[in-house]
């Protein structure tokens, strides 16, 4: 807990030490999705996410990363992955903060992260340089 609350901490020092990049796409097959095409930019339909994020102590490992794909037709910003970045920032902040339990925040996140998709929107709204994305 003390790590996650240190402001140095940044989650690329978790990342892809466990597994590759390149192990990580095989969850496309695990899915049943077909791995996207000229996925990036704008063009972004999917993104390999944590389902407890790193920066909430998740592991960077292939039972914790899942395909989260669409909706194809809204901008980037309203995808379903860029709509979780805003809850993980949300759910940090309220751990971080003391505001909520961390086992709380990785099992409810876990569950269900759409269930805080309202508070998260207005959090990102009111302090944008804390919603800078958790990836």
């Amino acid at each position: 807990m003390q790590i996650l609350k240190d402001p140095s901490f940044r989650t690329a020092c978790l990342r892809d030490c466990v597994t590759t990049e390149s192990d990580k796409f095989v969850t496309y097959g695990q899915y049943g999705i077909p791995h996207p095409k000229n996925n990036q930019g704008a063009n972004q339909v999917c993104e390999l996410d944590h389902l407890v994020p790193l920066e909430l102590g998740g592991a960077d490992t292939l039972d914790n990363i899942w395909p989260q794909c669409g909706p194809n037709q809204v901008t980037l910003a309203k995808r379903y992955f860029k709509q979780k970045d805003m809850v993980e920032s949300y759910l940090a902040n309220q751990v971080k903060t003391g505001q909520m339990d961390l086992g709380k925040a990785q099992a409810a996140i876990a569950a269900d992260w759409t269930q805080f998709a309202g508070a998260a929107a207005n959090f990102c709204s009111q302090n944008p340089k804390k919603c800078g994305g958790g990836h």
